[in-house]
């Protein structure tokens, strides 16, 4: 028998019998699910997954344009590069979706494009808006280094809004969790083998948190050392810190995923970034005699910095 308490749920008892379902004896039951991912707004019908993107962008990018204005730099600098940083990233991010869950997707192809339906991969939309931005940084002669450390912390904040997606979707959760903020899913959610257990780890929770704590951690540091770090250090503080807390999380949930030697792809991804960027940190993070000038002012000559 389980260590918390069984109960029926009959309302009314179907024909075969009573789904035993697994409930919490303790002071704070659960974290409830919302019982749609829509929100009615007027006549408008939004999916929350879509919202809590789009508040995540917006919250990115307000805050990129802050920081950039605090350096003495035109914060409409960052809202051109967030127009195509955030659609290539977006495009990415579901690239990378499709590509690691392609069992989902063979047969039903016209669902590669419902986005609002969740399911966004953070690495592809890391490496294809990093890419894009880039490009358009060196176009308008910003300094590609000091552009990474200015949207370093507004990334992952714009990640742990966009989590709560997943919250209204009622995916992406954890294994059975037996804790005060065990997450409930409804029966339908529920993956197969897992029918009769109510509560999981709310593992949206638990990444969001640990965005948030990075953010700050990066703003931190970056008071901190930023006379002594290279242009971009800030950046691979980020890539290795979310790597390390994506490994965390990633651990814990049990939903479908593509496997490379036994192990989910994702937690392979979130190693090797991590691996990758304390490398780069510990060859290149110091500064050298001949200082990063992005440092000093957002707007430099990319080629003589």
């Amino acid at each position: 028998m389980p260590p918390w308490p069984v109960r029926a749920i009959c309302s009314p008892c179907p024909p075969t019998g009573c789904i035993p379902e697994v409930v919490l004896n303790t002071i704070l039951v659960s974290i409830p699910s919302p019982s749609s991912g829509q929100l009615q707004v007027g006549p408008l019908r939004l999916t929350a997954y879509g919202l809590m993107i789009a508040l995540g962008v917006v919250a990115a990018v307000e805050m990129a344009r802050r920081r950039h204005a605090a350096r003495g730099g035109d914060p409409e600098d960052f809202s051109r590069l967030a127009l195509w940083g955030v659609i290539a990233g977006l495009v990415g991010a579901r690239a990378y979706h499709v590509l690691t869950d392609l069992d989902r997707f063979r047969g039903h192809w016209g669902d590669v494009v419902k986005v609002w339906e969740g399911g966004l991969g953070i690495p592809g939309g890391l490496l294809l808006g990093m890419l894009v931005g880039s490009g358009v940084a060196r176009r308008s002669g910003m300094n590609l280094g000091y552009g990474l450390d200015i949207v370093a912390p507004a990334i992952p904040v714009a990640q742990a809004i966009g989590r709560w997606g997943n919250w209204w979707n009622q995916e992406l959760f954890g294994g059975p969790a037996a804790l005060p903020w065990g997450l409930q899913i409804d029966p339908k959610h529920r993956p197969a083998g897992y029918e009769d257990v109510a509560t999981y780890h709310p593992t949206f929770l638990y990444e969001a948190l640990c965005n948030l704590a990075l953010a700050g951690f990066i703003v931190w540091l970056e008071r901190r050392t930023r006379a002594r770090l290279r242009a971009g250090s800030m950046f691979a503080v980020y890539v290795a810190g979310y790597g390390i807390g994506r490994f965390f999380v990633e651990s814990l949930r049990i939903d479908p995923a593509q496997h490379l030697l036994g192990v989910r792809f994702n937690l392979l991804v979130a190693g090797l970034a991590t691996v990758l960027a304390l490398g780069w940190l510990l060859a290149f993070g110091r500064r050298g005699p001949s200082a990063d000038l992005a440092a000093t002012g957002p707007c430099v000559d990319v080629d003589g910095a």
